[in-house]
């Protein structure tokens, strides 16, 4: 790995002013700055991360991807549409507020009625939520959910503050308040988040740092060699390439995992101005372009082979893998007839937004060389992170190199980006055959022709309309010191503090 000046006196400056570890003490490299720090209103996977530490769920997900209780302490379907949620007793909020069945009714509803929220589209068959004591909730669905109750382990399922929520509004995200281990001490944007340990927190035995610092660092080099300085104790979503680094130190540990979700480019169809442009207008100029990627090639240059190409939602090891829907061949002579039966004029002007990090610009670079021998001539606009998201949200973009964490149930990877009005459909992709797919397979709860459904939504919206193009599934590939224990390796790639320490 070549390190240049910059990295390394940015790599030095970190180490100089960052605080001296102490036992009680944890710091985390992440490899972008969150957005807000609302669970209602984010979107970052590194927000996720923070989240960890600060907003409890009702429900998390243990190494086996298994649904288990966190707030909630049961459950049970008193028929196919209504939930009954039993909540842990005496749990409190940061700001001394008592955890209850009114605090959940509370906030769900905020998720599903908060302006910009992209968490109404995953619980979107909510049709009201009940307080039947303050130990007890009722959730009744419009329809039965096959996917409902996994959405719960997640955004959608952190339980905030009804008394700080209704006292910030939407400024909730610049102090936070929810019921997990930490509480929220301080924020500067692309230099740290500083949370402190939560005395009153219901698993209090679990925890065992004081205070944990989040330190967003982009460079790939500089994370990495913060964590061998020793000003950071763990670093999150390293590259294939640093592995052999990380496992020639004798202090380090590199642990990596598949992920649940995936890479993608997203593709602008109907989000504003942006969109009118023969990517948005044309399917056929969509799959010129998708035919000429090659993605083992792209994968074998920037990631040394490690991640699977695909051309679906859903990794391999997910029982709704489509097995026969797998990426083309990459096929140049057939992407430039595309283009003339489109009756293009060759090249194609394009511009592709990619976050501002070392290996996704490198992948922007192959992709725009290898298009370019079909008729394409893509710009890259590097963009921080967040705010690449917030210009996507906007449509001011054309196409949008992005990734998503992935979620258990295969729902939380397509049904929000592809749905008509989805959350997260910034493209605003729209085809009325497949969201009625998607609607039935929502609540469908025979496995097999669940799966059925998603095949042919995905046949439809993906190898025939191309709403996004599909990259491959990544790993996970996390390091830390090894006088760090007891982090625990979950496909999600959550970086949860229950029973980490120092020895």
């Amino acid at each position: 790995m070549k390190t240049t000046i910059r990295t390394m006196l940015a790599a030095l400056t970190l180490l100089a002013g960052a605080a001296s570890a102490s036992a009680q003490n944890l710091r985390i490299g992440l490899r972008e700055d969150p957005d807000i720090l609302d669970p209602t209103l984010s979107r970052t996977y590194v927000g996720r991360i923070v989240y960890m530490a600060l907003c409890d769920k009702l429900f998390d997900i243990n190494e086996r991807l298994e649904i288990v209780p966190q707030l909630a302490t049961a459950h049970r379907w008193e028929n196919p549409t209504t939930l009954i949620i039993t909540l842990r007793e005496g749990v409190r909020f940061h700001d001394g507020e008592a955890m209850d069945a009114e605090a959940v009714r509370y906030s769900i509803n905020r998720h599903l009625t908060m302006q910009g929220s992209f968490r109404r589209s995953e619980i979107s068959e909510i049709d009201r939520v009940e307080v039947v004591d303050p130990r007890t909730v009722r959730i009744v669905l419009k329809t039965p959910s096959a996917s409902f109750l996994a959405a719960l382990t997640d955004r959608a399922g952190m339980i905030v503050s009804p008394k700080a929520a209704e006292a910030l509004g939407r400024n909730f995200g610049t102090r936070p308040v929810c019921a997990g281990p930490f509480r929220f001490v301080e924020r500067v944007a692309q230099e740290r988040i500083v949370v402190e340990r939560f005395r009153e927190y219901w698993d209090a035995a679990n925890i065992h740092f004081d205070r944990v610092t989040y330190l967003p660092i982009p460079d790939n080099t500089v994370r990495l060699a913060n964590l061998q300085s020793g000003a950071v104790e763990f670093v999150e979503r390293m590259e294939p390439d640093d592995i052999r680094t990380i496992q020639r130190a004798r202090n380090l540990r590199a642990v990596n995992v598949d992920e649940l979700g995936y890479q993608s480019i997203t593709i602008n169809h109907n989000n504003g101005e942006r969109a009118n442009n023969p990517m948005g207008r044309d399917a056929r100029v969509r799959q010129a372009f998708e035919l000429a990627l090659d993605r083992a090639a792209i994968n074998q240059v920037v990631y040394e082979g490690m991640y699977t190409p695909t051309r679906q939602p859903w990794p391999p090891a997910n029982p709704f893998h489509v097995r026969d829907f797998t990426p083309p061949a990459r096929n140049v002579d057939r992407a430039r007839a595309l283009l003339r039966e489109a009756g293009i004029t060759t090249p194609i002007q394009i511009e592709m937004t990619v976050p501002n990090n070392p290996d996704l610009r490198q992948v922007g670079e192959v992709i725009q060389s290898m298009v370019a021998e079909a008729g394409f001539q893509v710009t890259l606009r590097a963009m921080e992170f967040a705010s690449s998201l917030q210009a996507a949200t906007r449509g001011e973009y054309q196409l949008y190199l992005v990734g998503w964490s992935g979620r258990t149930d295969p729902d939380g990877n397509f049904y929000t980006f592809t749905r008509t009005g989805g959350g997260q459909n910034d493209g605003r992709y729209s085809n009325p055959d497949v969201d009625a797919l998607l609607e039935a397979a929502r609540t469908e709860l025979d496995i097999e022709k669940r799966r059925d459904l998603y095949a042919r939504a995905l046949r439809q919206s993906i190898g025939t309309d191309v709403a996004r193009i599909y990259l491959w599934h990544r790993k996970n590939i996390m390091a830390h010191q090894t006088r760090l224990v007891g982090y625990r390796p979950i496909a999600d790639g959550m970086i949860r503090l229950q029973g980490m320490r120092f020895q």
